[in-house]
C-alpha cells in the first residue's frame, strides 16, 4: 500500500468517527478506482446495503458501449441511477460519505447528480 492510500484511509477512519447511517437517513458512499466508480446506500445499525450503483451497471453499460464517455459524466449517471434507486425504495435523505477522496471531481458529480435527482443531503 502506497502512502496516498494510507493518508487516504485515514482521512476515511477520521470522517466515518463522525457519520454513520441510520435507518431513517442512511449513508450514502463513494468508492473510486482509477477505472470505475461505485455508490451504495448503507444503514450502519443494521450492516446492510440498501441501494447499490455502478458505471458496472448493466443499464448503464450498454449506453456506455455505443460511445467514449468522460469519466465525469458516468459519474453523473451513477448518482442518478443510485438516487432513482433510493426514491425507488423511499429513501429521501442520506448521510454523504467521500470515503477519505477529496470532494471534488468525480466524487462532487455523483453527489451534484443524486441530488438533481430527488436525494436531500
Amino acid at each position: 500500500m502506497n502512502h496516498l492510500d494510507e493518508s487516504r484511509l485515514k482521512r476515511k477512519q477520521r470522517i466515518r468517527r463522525k457519520i454513520s447511517g441510520t435507518p431513517e437517513q442512511p449513508r450514502l458512499t463513494v468508492y473510486k478506482s482509477l477505472k470505475h466508480i461505485y455508490a451504495q446506500v448503507v444503514d450502519d445499525s443494521s450492516g446492510r446495503t440498501l441501494v447499490f450503483a455502478s458505471d458496472l451497471d448493466p443499464s448503464l453499460k450498454e449506453e456506455f458501449k455505443a460511445k467514449k464517455h468522460k469519466k465525469s459524466e458516468v459519474a453523473q449517471k451513477v448518482g442518478a441511477l443510485v438516487a432513482k434507486r433510493c426514491v425507488e425504495v423511499k429513501i429521501e435523505k442520506v448521510v454523504f460519505d467521500r470515503n477519505g477522496f477529496p470532494y471534488h471531481g468525480r466524487v462532487s458529480a455523483v453527489a451534484d447528480a443524486a441530488r438533481k435527482a430527488g436525494l436531500k443531503f
